[in-house]
């Protein structure tokens, strides 16, 4: 009980750094005017971070909880409908633009598993490639979903990969970076700075 109780805690308080990060990158997208270089839009966020870190930490149930939680409260706090406003089109924008697209990020973990002792470079890898695998649902979504947003004659497959690359590709680099730093740090497991050598 006090483990699970210890799990929710961890949880709430990533899930709490990962909006705060969030609300500071979009600050400081706007104040450097790194939003005015993105063609279409977007923001370059490490948001992602914080719920990587607690899949390496509590494992990839707990992990895809607490996505899985996030993507509610991101919902709530902001929902786009799409174009089309149609019954399939909203529950397709709500699997992909939220419940999967973040949910996925708590399987973090998943990727650490194959690298062994070199937990430190399996971090990294598990950071970036969820974090790609969100971009993927992103893409797809803006192919199937927002597609009528894209200038005219410019074909919605460049467009959505255009789109969601200029600022979801930086942001896997940079999660996958600073998990690293972090999780160097502050090793996920023991909570203790990681050895040259990780056992």
């Amino acid at each position: 009980m006090k483990k699970r109780i210890l799990c929710v805690t961890e949880g709430a308080v990533m899930i709490a750094l990962a909006f705060v990060l969030e609300l500071l990158c979009v600050w400081l997208n706007a104040a450097t005017g790194v939003s005015a270089l993105l063609p279409f839009g977007g923001t370059i966020t490490v948001s992602m971070l914080p719920i990587a870190y607690y899949s390496f930490r509590r494992g990839i149930g707990w992990g895809v909880g607490v996505g899985l939680i996030y993507s509610f409260l991101q919902m709530m706090l902001g929902f786009y409908v799409p174009p089309a406003n149609t019954w399939w089109a909203v529950a397709l924008c709500v699997l992909l633009d939220y419940v999967i697209a973040f949910s996925v990020v708590g399987m973090a973990n998943l990727f650490v598993k194959p690298f062994g002792k070199h937990r430190l470079v399996g971090y990294g890898v598990g950071a970036v490639a969820v974090c790609l695998i969100r971009f993927v649902c992103s893409f797809l979504s803006g192919v199937i979903l927002w597609g009528s947003y894209a200038p005219e004659g410019m074909n919605v497959w460049l467009y959505s990969l255009v789109y969601n690359a200029s600022y979801m590709i930086p942001n896997a680099i940079l999660t996958g970076i600073l998990a690293v730093v972090v999780c160097a740090a502050l090793d996920p497991v023991t909570l203790k700075r990681m050895q040259k050598k990780a056992e």
